[in-house]
């Protein structure tokens, strides 16, 4: 077998889980968020954390040591534009994303918490959501960019 291609495979397959992952538990925890259902938001909430632990960060651990390797096996110099391009889209993607995490679990507690009390959510909850929300534009936007930097391997 071919190292190359089986590593370019869990390469792509390393960003379908960070971006896909990302995605997808964002889209559930938004949507769940707008129903208002504390239990079923504190469901949610905790499995988004599971998510991010069990796909998301072995994913992130992963991208960038299989995308220096292959650029290395392909001859490619890491100064390569694209390749630069990608690896400063993807430490703004690692900046918005370590807050999110943190924020995350501290939306899971008080999902948690307040499901287990029967309240409502605290006030704080709302303004750790919006930032979570916010965060995650720019983190999905800039892992688009790493994308197509991927794909087309532009000339600048």
């Amino acid at each position: 077998m071919n190292t190359y291609l089986i590593l370019k495979a869990l390469h792509i397959l390393s960003s379908v889980l960070i971006v896909g992952t990302g995605f997808g538990t964002a889209y559930y925890l938004f949507f769940t968020n707008r129903l208002g259902r504390v239990s079923s938001i504190a469901d949610v909430a905790r499995l988004v954390v599971r998510a991010d632990w069990w796909f998301t960060t072995p994913a992130v651990i992963f991208q960038p040591i299989s995308g220096l390797w292959l650029a290395h096996m392909a001859g490619w110099e890491w100064t390569t534009p694209w390749i630069m391009a990608s690896i400063v889209l993807f430490i703004i993607t690692g900046i918005c994303w370590l807050p999110v995490v943190w924020l995350q679990v501290r939306l899971a507690r008080m999902a948690e918490q307040a499901a287990a009390n029967n309240e409502a959510l605290p006030e704080r909850y709302w303004r750790y959501a919006r930032r979570w929300e916010w965060l995650g534009y720019p983190a999905f936007i800039a892992m688009l960019g790493v994308y197509f930097l991927m794909v087309l391997k532009p000339t600048f």
